[in-house]
């Protein structure tokens, strides 16, 4: 094949790596597919990538041409003492005519799977000027020398590589910051649906002794009396906006129904606010049966509903005002309203 046909056949073949470098996340088959187009360009009879072990700072074979990669992959090549380990260092291609005879040739490999390394070239692996592995060729065929073409290709390929390798570890970076994304708000969403339950019970006693006091002490601290009142008050609607902001973020409620009596939970609602109720100068009044109104529904949705309707209720309506509050039963149905005046 003449020169000009064996170059564009090389870059059809570079390209064709090319486009599947940008289509697939699949790095062990391109990887396999690198190494192996690598032996065919530089009509070698061997590939190999290796790669550092962030550990232990060995090389390590991540792939290879042949049946012997998995036996590549329990071999070390230390950095000090090997060609892949100089290339690796020095960030330059480099070919080696007569592996035997050269001092930087490992030889672990060969003792180990019983294959002869007569010629080598290495060139980098290179991110943004870091490199990440070498990718080599050994022993081109014929006994010929490597020259200037093998190692553009074998540079090309090994940029394709480096870049796969990338993709893949930032792919893996991404997917773990996500996960702890995900991690995280739930914690926060669970927090704040925990703390909102948990504040409720013990504000709605602050809230309701504060107004004991304030009726008991009359003038003397009642000044100290109200800070105690609006405080709470602001922690309540603190509360119930963080419970509001959970909904609206996560678009979606987590129903927990059960069977419960909403005639008690009306009236519960109704004596935490009857001193925020006061403090405005508000009557708080509720009409509710004397008999019990179960309902099957998720309780606490339920309390921030009521919660929600009586203190906006209580809240616009002006000194002097009332708020009326009646619980009915309207055949199969219940029925809660609110008026203030």
């Amino acid at each position: 094949m003449s020169g000009p046909e064996n170059q564009i056949e090389k870059l059809e073949r570079i390209l064709e790596i090319s486009r599947e470098l940008t289509s697939t996340l699949a790095l062990g088959p391109l990887l396999s597919k690198i190494v192996d187009t690598a032996a065919q360009l530089t009509v070698s009879e061997d590939a190999s990538i290796l790669l550092r072990d962030a550990r232990t700072g060995e090389l390590r074979f991540r792939t290879a041409t042949g049946e012997k990669s998995e036996q590549l992959a329990d071999i070390p090549v230390p950095v000090e003492g090997s060609i892949a380990g100089e290339v690796m260092k020095s960030g330059e291609p480099m070919i080696v005519t007569d592996a035997q005879q050269d001092p930087r040739h490992f030889g672990g490999v060969a003792q180990q799977i019983g294959s002869e390394t007569r010629s080598l070239l290495a060139v980098p692996m290179l991110i943004r000027d870091r490199c990440i592995g070498v990718l080599e060729v050994l022993n081109k065929k014929g006994d010929l020398p490597f020259g200037q073409d093998d190692v553009d290709a074998l540079k090309t390929l090994a940029a394709q590589a480096a870049v796969a390798i990338e993709n893949t570890r930032l792919i893996g970076a991404l997917r773990t910051a996500y996960k702890r994304l995900g991690e995280l708000d739930k914690l926060k969403s669970d927090f704040i649906s925990i703390a909102s339950h948990e504040l409720r019970t013990p504000l709605s006693l602050i809230l309701l002794y504060a107004a004991v006091l304030q009726e008991q002490m009359g003038g003397s601290g009642a000044g100290e009396i109200d800070a105690v009142l609006r405080a709470a008050t602001r922690l309540k609607h603190i509360i119930e906006t963080m419970l509001n902001l959970r909904y609206l973020e996560t678009g979606q409620m987590d129903l927990i129904p059960h069977r419960f009596d909403l005639r008690t939970e009306v009236q519960s609602a109704c004596e935490d606010y009857q001193a925020l109720a006061e403090t405005g100068g508000v009557i708080l009044k509720a009409t509710l049966p004397d008999e019990e109104m179960p309902i099957y529904a998720d309780q606490e949705k339920i309390r921030v509903v009521v919660d929600n309707l009586i203190s906006n209720a209580v809240k616009f309506t002006p000194a002097g005002g009332q708020v009326r509050v009646a619980l009915r039963s309207r055949g199969d149905d219940l029925e809660l309203s609110l008026i203030h005046i």
